[in-house]
C-alpha cells in the first residue's frame, strides 16, 4: 500500500503533518478527514515514474546510525516479527522525519510484493551494493534475521576500526594545527614588536635575529599569497584525483610511503577481507562477492588489483593464488584464503584474516601516534627556542655594549 505525507489543519487552526498509508490520494484525504483534520497537502512518498521509488538526495543514516538501525531490524526480524511490521515499528520509534519517510517507502514497497533488497535500492546512498547483496542473500536463504545480525556486526566493526584510527591521529593533528598558529603569531606579531626596539640602534644584529626578521617580513607581506597557493593546490589536487588514471598513480604512490602506506594497505585489506567474508558467509556467489568487496576499497590501486584477481578467479584460478600475485595486498590475506579453500572454510578464514589485519592496523596507528607526540613536542620546542633566542640575543648584545 502506498505511503503519503500529509499537511493538515485541526479545529483550532494549528498545522499538523505526518505519514499515512492509503490506496489512492483520494483515500488518503478521506483518512485525514477521518482524523478530524482539514487536509492541505497530500504528497506520495513513493514518486511514480522513477524505477525503485523515490531517490533520496542526501544521506539520512550516518554510518553509526545505520549500524544501530540494522541491529534493531535484525532483532525484530529475528524474533519472528514480519518484515513490514518491523519496518512500521522502527518508523514509529524514529524521531527523524526523513527516516520515517524512508521507512514508510520501504514498507510500502514490501507490502506491494517487492523483495526487501529491491526496496532498499530506492535509496542507494543509504544502502550500498554490499548492504543490498547481503540482504538479498538473506532473503533467498530464509535467514534474514541472522544475515542482518552479521551485517550489523560488520558495520560496527568497520566504524570501530575507523574510529580508533581517527582517534590515534587526532592528537597529533590537533597539536600540529595549534603549533602552526602559535608560530605564525610569534613570527608575524611578537618578533616585529620586540625587534623594532633594536633596529634603531644602528648596530649590527645577530644573524639569527636578522634571519627571523626577514622571515617575519616575508610572512607578513606574502602570507596571503602562500595561503592562496595552498588553497589552489588543494583544489587542483582534488580535481586531479577525479581523473581515474591520476588517482590510480596517486594511490599507488601512497602505498609506497613508509608509515601512511602501511596503514592504508592494512586498513583497505582488512575492509576487503571482512566484506568478502561476510558476503561469502551469507551465501553470495564468490564472483559477485569479490566484485562488491572490491568496490568498497577506497584505494584505487588496491581496487584495481582486486578486480584483476576477480578476472583470474573467473577464469578458474583459486582465490588464494590470485591474491598471492597482488603484492599490494598483505601476504596474510592470501595465506588465509588459501587455507580456507583447502579446508572448505573460506568465510571463517577470511574473517580471521580481517581481524588480524585490523589488530595490526590499530597497533601500528597507536605506535605511530605514541612516537609522534614527543617528536612534535620537541620540534615545537625547538622552533619556539629559536624565536626566543632571536629576541634575546640582541638584548644580551645590548647589555654587553652598555658595560
Amino acid at each position: 500500500m502506498p505511503a503519503y505525507k500529509y499537511e493538515a489543519i485541526n479545529a483550532a487552526g494549528r498545522s499538523s503533518s505526518g505519514l499515512i498509508e492509503a490506496d489512492t490520494p483520494r483515500a488518503a484525504r478521506a483518512q485525514v478527514r477521518g482524523m478530524n483534520l482539514v487536509p492541505v497537502l497530500i504528497t506520495p512518498v513513493q514518486q511514480q515514474g522513477q524505477a525503485g521509488g523515490k531517490r533520496f538526495a542526501r544521506r539520512i543514516f550516518s554510518p553509526s546510525a545505520l549500524a544501530v538501525w540494522t541491529r534493531q531490524l535484525a532483532g525484530l526480524v529475528g524474533s519472528g516479527l514480519p518484515l513490514e511490521r518491523a519496518l512500521s515499528a522502527l518508523a514509529d520509534e524514529s524521531e527523524d522525519a526523513r527516516q520515517r519517510e524512508l521507512l514508510s517507502q520501504l514498507k510500502a514497497e514490501v507490502n506491494a510484493g517487492a523483495p526487501f533488497a529491491r526496496a532498499l535500492g530506492s535509496a542507494p546512498r543509504e544502502f550500498d551494493e554490499v548492504y543490498r547483496g547481503v540482504v538479498a542473500a538473506g532473503e533467498q536463504s530464509g535467514a534474514l534475521g541472522v544475515v542482518l545480525e552479521k551485517l550489523a556486526d560488520d558495520l560496527e566493526e568497520r566504524q570501530d576500526l575507523k574510529g580508533k584510527l581517527m582517534g590515534a591521529m587526532a592528537y597529533p593533528a590537533i597539536v600540529s594545527l595549534i603549533s602552526v598558529f602559535i608560530v605564525i603569531f610569534l613570527v608575524t606579531y611578537v618578533v616585529p614588536q620586540i625587534a623594532t626596539v633594536f633596529t634603531n640602534s644602528k648596530r649590527a644584529l645577530p644573524a639569527l635575529t636578522v634571519g627571523m626578521l626577514a622571515l617575519s617580513a616575508f610572512v607578513r607581506n606574502w602570507g596571503w599569497l602562500m595561503l592562496l597557493m595552498l588553497v589552489a593546490g588543494g583544489l587542483g589536487l582534488n580535481a586531479a584525483l577525479k581523473r581515474a588514471r591520476f588517482r590510480l598513480r596517486f594511490d599507488a604512490g601512497l602505498l609506497e610511503l613508509p608509515l601512511v602506506g602501511r596503514l592504508a594497505r592494512g586498513y583497505n585489506a582488512a575492509r576487503f577481507a571482512g566484506t568478502l567474508a561476510m558476503l561469502a558467509g551469507s551465501g553470495v556467489p564468490i564472483l559477485k562477492a569479490l566484485q562488491a568487496a572490491a568496490e568498497t576499497l577506497s584505494n584505487h590501486a588496491m581496487r584495481a588489483d582486486a578486480l584483476d584477481a576477480l578476472v583470474q578467479v573467473r577464469e578458474g584460478a583459486p582465490l588464494g593464488a590470485a591474491l598471492a600475485g597482488k603484492k599490494r595486498f598483505p601476504g596474510i590475506l592470501a595465506m588465509f584464503a588459501r587455507l580456507g579453500e583447502q579446508t572448505g572454510q573460506l568465510p571463517e578464514m577470511l574473517d580471521r584474516a580481517a581481524r588480524q589485519l585490523s589488530v595490526e592496523v590499530q597497533r601500528r596507528a597507536m605506535a605511530a601516534a605514541t612516537l609522534l607526540e614527543p617528536l612534535m613536542i620537541v620540534g615545537m620546542g625547538g622552533i619556539v627556542l629559536m624565536i626566543v633566542l632571536a629576541v634575546l640575543l640582541p638584548i644580551i648584545q645590548l647589555n654587553t655594549w652598555v658595560k
